[in-house]
Parts: C-alpha cells; structure tokens; sequence
C-alpha cells in the first residue's frame, strides 16, 4: 500500500550540528546546553536532557546560524531526551 504524506510545513528544515545555549531568567536564571538538530529560516530544534523549558516561553538563543530571542513552540520527551522545537522571535 502506497500512502502519502502531505508535509505541512510552511518551511523547509536542514539538518544541522552544533551546540545551542538556550537561557532565560524566569523564575530564576538557567542556561541550558544542547546539541541543534536542524534549522529553518524562522526556527529550530534541538535536544538536550532539561525538562524545564514550556510552550510560549521566551529565551534567548545562541547557535552556529543566529544568535537572538525565540520562543518555545513544544517539546517532546523519549527516553530521558528531550527535543525542543523553537519560533525565532529576533536575530541579532
């Protein structure tokens, strides 16, 4: 059986490498370090193994493709890894 699948990303992600520093201060100042998974003009996603990240949270980000604000769209837990998927909100 031959089933399609209709992407409905508005984006294309690549893959990509490298850490990620994720901060924020709310409720107090944290610093998370991650591994990026892949890009998109607006967004990305990485993994790391902190559970302390929400939807609609805003941090601020660093990568090897941008450095700004963004805000937590989900998250997914599997095995004691989670994957963050993040809106870039503003560059620098």
């Amino acid at each position: 059986m031959n089933v399609a699948i209709h992407e409905k990303r508005r984006e294309i992600r690549q893959a990509a490498e490298g850490p990620v520093l994720v901060n924020f201060s709310n409720p107090q100042p944290m610093e998370i370090l991650g591994e990026l998974v892949d890009v998109s003009p607006s967004g990305f996603r990485m993994a790391h193994a902190n559970q302390s990240l929400h939807s609609g949270q805003l941090v601020g980000f660093s990568h090897g493709f941008a450095i700004g604000t963004a805000r937590v769209m989900w998250n997914r837990i599997a095995d004691h890894r989670v994957e963050t998927g993040f809106r870039i909100v503003t560059t620098r």
